[in-house]
């Protein structure tokens, strides 16, 4: 008995000593996901926005209005400039190397094409019909729209801005992203799925089934773990492995969800949904995550941008008036547009 009790002490003692070695990093990571409105900046501005864009060497917020895109500071939300001319915009894409961005108009089914540092438009492509989101391709040096009446997505040339090609998705495309390797990735509203886009050949070369997942639309990618995050209208998000072809994992989100976001600093997806909630998703590991936090920020706050290098989350909504008979949605009360800042 006497050797048993002086064999449990030291365990105990031990037992103690991690206990408080790593109550440190346990809470390092609670306040990783502990995120919280810091700032709220009235922006102002008429009409209605989509996409948020942040340009990381200018430390520029891009935000697509119905008309054209403010530039706003992030730290304080005033506007540094705007490109006119648009006709319900929707996404925005920096191809640094070459000094361009592009901005896409579903209305009139354009791409405009701005210098970077002096937002001054370049030209203007045709891409198709209800052309929507956007990216920039760094491996294939070509910018792809995702048009979504059209079912296709447009190939544009980075350096000149001309229209090079068009890749047949198949199906309506949502959000696109890009693997960095010339491999990229949309998520198919319509058939609920994944298509695989070769970036250089400019096809279809991959898809597979988002299946319980319904109606996707904002997608993510963790490049490292070869993950995709794509959330649903069904209120979940759905885990890819990109390289298996399949779902590895579901979790639940908020209701009327439109984008997503990976973190790969501290090992969060993000869903941020319509009903005016961001769902905080933590991945423990590449097959398995947790719900870590729902954070209510504002009514109508559906889209969203995140700045990597300080975890910094940004998302903008507005004030509402009452509908009205016909409308698909309230109108915008002036001088409400909001540009919102959440820190973990």
């Amino acid at each position: 008995m006497q050797n048993a009790t002086n064999m449990k002490a030291p365990l105990r003692l031990t037992a103690s000593i991690l206990a408080a070695l790593t109550l440190p990093s346990v809470a390092i990571a609670q306040q990783r996901t502990s995120y919280h409105l810091a700032h709220q900046h009235t922006v102002g501005g008429e009409g209605g926005w989509d996409y948020l864009a942040l340009d990381t060497a200018s430390n520029r917020l891009f935000i697509t209005r119905t008309d054209r895109v403010m530039v706003v500071d992030p730290h304080d939300g005033h506007v540094l400039g705007e490109i006119p001319g648009l006709n319900r915009g929707h996404g925005v894409a920096f191809a640094y190397r070459e000094g361009h961005g592009f901005v896409t108009s579903g209305a009139d089914s354009t791409v405009t094409m701005f210098d970077l540092k002096t937002l001054k438009v370049q030209g203007k492509a045709i891409a198709a019909v209800d052309d929507d989101a956007v990216l920039f391709d760094p491996a294939s040096g070509h910018v792809f729209t995702f048009n979504g009446d059209a079912g296709s997505a447009s190939v544009i040339d980075a350096a000149s801005g001309k229209r090079i090609g068009s890749v047949d998705l198949g199906g309506k495309p949502e959000f696109g992203v890009t693997a960095g390797d010339g491999t990229l990735y949309v998520n198919i509203e319509d058939k609920s799925e994944i298509a695989e886009i070769d970036a250089n050949g400019m096809r279809v070369v991959r898809r597979w089934s988002l299946a319980p997942c319904t109606s996707p639309s904002g997608l993510a990618i963790d490049i490292v773990n070869h993950r995709l995050f794509s959330v649903c209208r069904n209120k979940m998000m759905a885990v890819s492995d990109t390289h298996g072809g399949r779902v590895v994992a579901t979790v639940p989100i908020g209701s009327g969800v439109d984008a997503a976001r990976y973190d790969g600093g501290t090992h969060n997806a993000f869903a941020w949904n319509g009903d005016g909630t961001l769902t905080v998703v933590h991945q423990d590991a590449p097959d398995r995550y947790h719900v870590a936090q729902t954070v209510t920020t504002m009514q109508g706050a559906r889209t969203m941008e995140i700045d990597s290098r300080t975890h910094t989350v940004y998302t903008v909504s507005a004030k509402f008036g009452p509908l009205a008979a016909g409308q698909r949605r309230p109108p915008v009360l002036p001088g409400t547009f909001t540009l919102l800042v959440l820190q973990p």
